[in-house]
């Protein structure tokens, strides 16, 4: 049986970090890519640049994809640039996976797909989200995330590349988050726990912009 050979977009972010570092300390080959340099990317550049692309995934047998412009970049990025990253970008990753030969894929969507699904009803606590609620994008992030998921629903029925969607928790904080889920944080601080596992303090804190604007963003 041939080795395993797995592709992690994003590897400079903290999710695609995580992966590259787990999956190697298991004794996978990784290939780590991003548009930013660093010691868990092995190739630099986008993927939008399809060449660039399908250079990276000679021998692939398995991608992971989230290179993603996300909520950080919602206010600092135009429209065009999401849609151009995560969704002709994903276009190209699933297209070029298809043509490599790549076995299984898994895409790395959002729970901010649900968007204003997540908005409580009135005198609710929170709101109940299954497999059965519409998502209701909230902001480009999520418009293009969910037509990502598509594409990858629409390359699986025209080409039969297994491709598994999982929408993670989110990563970064929202303006609208509940007043207890902050001060609960910040008790967990004052007390001198530290609320992250050790990977989440291996992986720590990235900026996504090349000067800061507020949390998440000055490298």
């Amino acid at each position: 049986m041939p080795s395993e050979r797995i592709l992690v977009t994003g590897s400079a972010g903290h999710l695609g970090e995580a992966l590259v570092r787990v999956l190697r300390a298991a004794g996978r080959e990784v290939i780590g890519l991003d548009l930013v340099a660093g010691p868990f990317t092995d190739a630099v550049g986008s993927i939008t640049d399809r060449d660039f692309v399908r250079g990276r995934l000679a021998g692939v047998t398995a991608v992971l994809h989230t290179a993603t412009l996300h909520k950080p970049h919602v206010g600092s990025h135009p429209r065009s640039a999401f849609v151009d990253t995560n969704v002709a970008g994903t276009l190209i990753v699933l297209e070029e996976a298809v043509a490599a030969g790549v076995q299984r894929c898994v895409f790395t969507s959002t729970t901010s797909t649900f968007g204003r699904a997540l908005a409580p009803g009135p005198g609710e606590p929170a709101a109940w989200i299954t497999e059965d609620v519409v998502p209701v994008p909230r902001n480009i992030y999520g418009a293009t995330k969910t037509a990502a998921e598509d594409l990858c629903a629409l390359i699986h029925r025209d080409h039969g590349l297994p491709v598994i969607v999982l929408r993670t928790a989110r990563f970064f904080p929202e303006a609208d988050d509940r007043a207890e889920v902050r001060a609960a944080f910040v008790d967990q601080l004052a007390a001198g726990a530290d609320p992250r596992s050790p990977l989440a303090r291996a992986v720590g804190a990235k900026g996504y912009h090349a000067v800061s604007t507020g949390p998440y963003t000055g490298r």
